[in-house]
């Protein structure tokens, strides 16, 4: 039996060789494990062994068709289709979708941060760039910002866009440039900050620049960034100095594509969208309603705060139980009604009409209070940009 074993492999290679003819050409001695028993015979094989295989495999096979009957009389049928009938009658509203953030963590506020005045070491704060390209560095980068906001401007509600009659940077300074408006008569001094080429506003930034701005004698003071940590906003929404009017200013991400960038009058870089106003409710049985009146926008040229209605607003979302740092999304509404009303009657007569109705509500559904005795209220304008707002709820619980 060997020289069969080797005449394959002489002849067709050793890769040729199969596990069914190690088992039918390698004989054992004394008898095979159970593990071990050829698949066939081999004619050379003396009979009755051929006989006692033959009978083995016969009644091996009627074991494990006796197994098949008894899992599948268990199992509940399945029926796999490889080419579905369509339904016409039904729509699709949405497969498995995932949502991602490049919103970095947040930090303790006990934590020594690198931003804020100007870096001890600034062409350490950036990796340099390699392939002869030049470093990248904390004063590149709010020599640009400084630039496209002179040329650009800030982009307020309703479309109004306010310029810079002056815009000059601060040498070694947590406040990063000064200005006044085109326009204001009286004149009011700005200053401006910028958040980090790489992550958000941080609270204690915030802190830092709104106590020097109000020190200094500024009248406004825009804050500048690519997003706003959770404690950022609630320091900005509380107002924590009358003196100083403080404006959240996002930056189009586009401005990370650098020399990419293509600068045309619409290209809106710096838009500011105004507070959330918004009300708590307390219900018979002791849960809360948030409702959504609208949101606050301040005309810097009028020196007046205007309350714009839900219209202004894309998407609005609730965090009943906001424990400060992580937003976490418990309820969301989309106000803008036109957006519902195709998918609304494709889905007629299948979902409850009421319950859909309220997801283009300002008025969110009841909740009880949380551990942390605190919700959460994000609002999302029609460009993407997002602001929060804080409110307490009674007696806090831990």
């Amino acid at each position: 039996m060997l020289s069969k074993l080797a005449e394959k492999e002489r002849r067709e290679g050793k890769r040729s060789i199969t596990e069914a003819d190690r088992r039918r050409w390698q004989l054992p001695e004394t008898g095979w494990q159970e593990w071990e028993v050829p698949f066939d015979t081999d004619p050379d094989w003396p009979q009755p062994l051929q006989e006692a295989l033959m009978d083995y495999r016969k009644a091996w096979r009627a074991k494990m068709d006796e197994v098949n009957d008894c899992i599948a009389k268990s199992s509940e049928g399945e029926e796999l289709v490889d080419q579905p009938n369509i339904d016409t009658k039904r729509i699709r509203v949405s497969g498995p979708f995932t949502v991602e953030a490049v919103q970095p963590a947040e930090e303790s506020l006990d934590l020594e941060s690198p931003i804020g005045g100007e870096p001890d070491a600034p062409l350490d704060t950036y990796d340099a760039e390699t392939d002869g390209q030049n470093a990248v560095n904390a004063e590149a980068h709010l020599d640009q910002m400084i630039r496209l906001l002179r040329n650009d401007g800030v982009q307020f509600p309703d479309n109004r866009t306010l310029k810079f009659a002056t815009l000059d940077p601060l040498e070694g300074d947590v406040l990063h440039a000064e200005g006044s408006w085109e326009g204001d008569e009286t004149e009011r001094l700005v200053a401006v900050v910028f958040g980090p080429q790489h992550g958000p506003v941080t609270a204690l930034q915030v802190e830092d620049c709104l106590r020097i701005a109000s020190r200094r004698g500024y009248d406004e003071l825009v804050f500048a960034g690519f997003s706003f940590d959770g404690a950022a906003q609630a320091i900005i929404q509380e107002d924590p100095n009358p003196r100083v009017r403080i404006h959240i200013a996002h930056i189009n991400p586009d401005v990370a594509m650098g020399g990419l960038l293509k600068e045309t009058p619409s290209t809106q870089l710096f838009t500011v969208f105004g507070m959330p106003r918004t009300e708590i409710q307390e219900t018979d049985n002791g849960e809360y309603i948030v409702k959504m009146e609208g949101v606050d926008v301040y005309n810097p040229v009028d020196n007046t705060v205007n309350s714009a209605g839900a219209d202004k607003v894309a998407a609005w979302f609730v965090d009943s139980d906001y424990d400060g740092r992580t937003f976490c999304i418990t309820q969301a509404f989309f106000p803008d009604k036109k957006a519902w009303d195709k998918i609304a009657r494709a889905l007629k007569g299948v979902i409850d009409e009421e319950q859909f109705e309220k997801f283009s509500g300002t008025e969110s559904l009841p909740f009880p209070v949380g551990e942390h005795g605190q919700v959460a209220v994000k609002v999302i304008d029609p460009r993407g940009n997002e602001v929060m707002l804080v409110h307490k709820l009674g007696e806090q619980r831990y």
